[in-house]
């Protein structure tokens, strides 16, 4: 299998080093619909130029349009959507699904890559998501990779080898949105996951610390197990890190699926531009919470030998001066460095003086946080250059020909000379001047007449206009017109319910339409006596695809009901989501009313009929699912977290995953906990102008 080694590309800087450190492909975001809005990203003129930047070096451009879209941005969407298209991406990674939907059905042609934003932790999901056409699928860093491997879908597996990693299943994490209205779904994560927490049992404090921040994933220990496997592309996270970052941890990778060896001190290089401590995550079934910091740790140099009231001493392996070090808790740059005797130099080996300027204490550890030499030391590369084939024929009578892989370019007749005649190097010394292009020559094939004249200025001319049909023939977009969709009516069985989430069995007989529950044992015994569904479980690799239930995962409707966790934010989401045969689809507890209220009269006023959706009432929803029993935790047993905002939230461990749930109940309306509400109270809660029973 030939593998792709997939960079980040925050820039043009970033794209430039990810391009010659050897990237075979580059994930970017436009200045919209990025999950990392954060990040400087591209406008449109800097992303036409970083499509010919890329693909004259042979690097596929993948754009990253993987928010989840709201009504009122699907015109602005769409039009990004078709300027990349016709501007030459190779691909579009996406989570929302309408979304996903209508480009399948408006650019049949155009490579969709479904984002880890959708949750690609199922088997189902995966197999679903190959049979309406995704070409790839970014899979959840969650899954092992004895997981990946029993993957039979013939689908396209990218998958996460290096950099930051979120704690909860990616597409799930409802925190930053709940606690500070910042979507993380929507690219504006506020990384709650970082902050201090407190774990409470009962008023019980267990423990206080970074609890849910993560380490960074750094798979260079077992990387040859990924290369034997069914992974298609090595993926590195990193828009939001420098490109000297960028160029570095790309080298780093490429060596290692070229066949070479790490060693210690690139690992060493890695630690210093960024780590908070490194883990293989899940992949290799390794813990991947730090615990104790959230920030950049950097890569040891020493300790604190002394201190007085003018200097603090150390013993370190090496330091410059302009380097970033930390001490304790302490970051700061080095601009005053002193050997022994007290002298100003600029690097040094040993003991050494730094000035007195903060707290620390004898025997604290000394860490290198970054290296302005290092910086520079990174990027000083020149532009990649890649090989071209060049055959020339000059033969008397006929049209000088010059063949670029293939691409021939045709001149004037060859003369017969009539003094000189042009030699083989003549033509090779002029045709193989490539000056600043993005070629050397690997081959050059010349066959040619003797006793030819071909006037130097004229090889000259030629080997330019050869070029730029070279360039012409690689930058050519042929692209499909955007095909116009035809939406069918469906028939939706319109349902009048007041739904109760309850796992209490003295609960069914309450007045309530219907019941959902996470008791399957208590589904199971009265599914025939009352209207209950059972919500499945959330991320399990494999599925039951039992009958009648509350899903949370994509895959095969089965008579199924949409649950909050498909992140519903649009009426295509809902349309498609209906259409495949969901008999309801519950909207995200992150629009808010009015968004509900449009929701449902924008759907009626494009498709002339009315959807069948669901709302929750008031209820605690799960705002983070992470895998594995990160708190050490008793099973089943309820805990507190409390955040440095004395926010208190609900956290549970069940079936091999944590739970934290809101620290209040979302809620639309002032009603009881628990109750989730069809359209009938829809329709009485928002007054919408028309009639379910007259079809108005």
């Amino acid at each position: 299998m030939i593998h792709e080694l997939l960079a980040p590309a925050g820039n043009m800087e970033s794209l430039r080093a990810a391009v010659n450190a050897g990237a075979d492909a580059v994930y970017l975001g436009l200045k919209s619909f990025s999950a990392r809005s954060f990040a400087k990203n591209f406008d449109k003129e800097e992303f036409i130029e970083a499509v010919k930047y890329c693909h004259l070096r042979r690097v596929k451009v993948y754009v990253t349009m993987n928010t989840l879209v709201k009504d009122n941005e699907v015109d602005l969407f769409l039009d990004d959507i078709d300027f990349i298209y016709k501007n030459g991406a190779d691909a579009v990674l996406m989570q929302d699904f309408g979304m996903m939907m209508l480009v399948r059905k408006m650019y049949p042609d155009f490579n969709i890559h479904a984002s880890t934003q959708f949750n690609n932790s199922s088997i189902d999901t995966i197999k679903f998501l190959y049979d309406i056409g995704i070409k790839r699928v970014v899979v959840s860093r969650e899954l092992t990779l004895d997981e990946i491997k029993s993957i039979d879908v013939p689908i396209e597996i990218e998958c996460f080898i290096h950099g930051a990693l979120c704690v909860c299943y990616s597409g799930l994490c409802l925190m930053s949105s709940m606690i500070g209205s910042r979507s993380a779904n929507r690219g504006s994560c506020a990384y709650p996951c970082r902050m201090i927490y407190k774990l409470y049992d009962g008023n019980k404090l267990i423990k206080e610390n970074y609890l849910l921040s993560t380490k960074e994933l750094y798979e260079g220990e077992n990387f040859n197990e990924l290369l034997n496997s069914n992974i298609t592309s090595f993926k590195i996270e990193g828009r939001m890190k420098s490109p000297e970052y960028v160029y570095f941890v790309t080298k780093f990778y490429r060596n290692l699926i070229d066949g070479k060896k790490k060693n210690s001190k690139d690992v060493d290089i890695l630690k210093i531009l960024f780590n908070r401590s490194f883990t293989e995550g899940h992949l290799f079934n390794e813990n991947i919470i730090n615990g104790k910091s959230s920030s950049h740790i950097g890569l040891e140099i020493g300790k604190v030998t002394n201190i007085n009231n003018k200097y603090i001493e150390l013993n370190v392996k090496h330091i410059r001066q302009g380097d970033g070090i930390r001490i304790g808790n302490h970051g700061l740059t080095v601009n005053y460095l002193y050997d022994d005797k007290l002298n100003l130099v600029n690097e040094i080996y040993g003991k050494c003086f730094i000035k007195n300027t903060f707290k620390t204490k004898k025997s604290d550890k000394v860490f290198l946080t970054s290296s302005l030499y290092l910086k520079r030391k990174i990027l000083n590369f020149v532009d990649k250059k890649v090989p071209i084939n060049i055959y020339v024929k000059a033969i008397a009578g006929e049209k000088l020909l010059i063949d670029i892989n293939g691409i021939k370019t045709y001149g004037e007749k060859v003369d017969r000379a009539l003094n000189r005649s042009t030699t083989k190097e003549d033509i090779y010394s002029k045709i193989s001047k490539l000056g600043d292009t993005p070629y050397y020559i690997e081959s050059f094939k010349c066959d040619i007449d003797d006793n030819i004249f071909v006037p130097l200025s004229y090889l000259n001319n030629i080997r330019r206009e050869s070029i730029k049909n070279y360039e012409e023939s690689i930058l050519k977009i042929e692209r499909n017109i955007r095909k116009e969709i035809k939406f069918d009516k469906l028939e939706i069985p319109i349902a009048h319910y007041k739904t109760l989430v309850t796992n209490n069995l003295n609960d069914l007989t309450k007045d309530y339409d219907r019941f959902y529950t996470y008791d399957y044992n208590l589904f199971n015994k009265y599914k025939d006596k009352y209207n209950i569904y059972y919500i499945e479980e959330r991320c399990k690799f494999k599925n039951d695809n039992l009958k009648g239930t509350v899903r949370n995962y994509y895959g095969y409707p089965n008579n199924s009901i949409a649950d909050y966790s498909f992140n519903v934010f649009n009426i295509y989401t809902v349309y498609f989501l209906e259409q495949l045969g969901y008999t309801c689809v519950t909207l995200s507890p992150e629009l808010k009313e009015v968004e509900c209220n449009n929701l449902i009269n924008n759907f009626y006023n494009k498709f002339k009929f009315y959807p069948n959706v669901e709302v929750l009432g008031k209820e605690r929803v799960k705002v983070m699912t992470i895998k594995d029993n990160i708190l050490n935790i008793k099973e089943k047993k309820e805990y507190t977290l409390e955040n440095i905002n004395k926010l208190r939230f609900k956290v549970i461990y069940i079936n091999g995953l944590t739970y934290i749930y809101n620290y209040e109940e979302t809620c639309v309306n002032n009603v009881n906990c628990n109750i989730r509400y069809n359209l009938e109270w829809l329709i009485k809660r928002f007054m919408l102008k028309w009639n379910i029973e007259s079809g108005d």
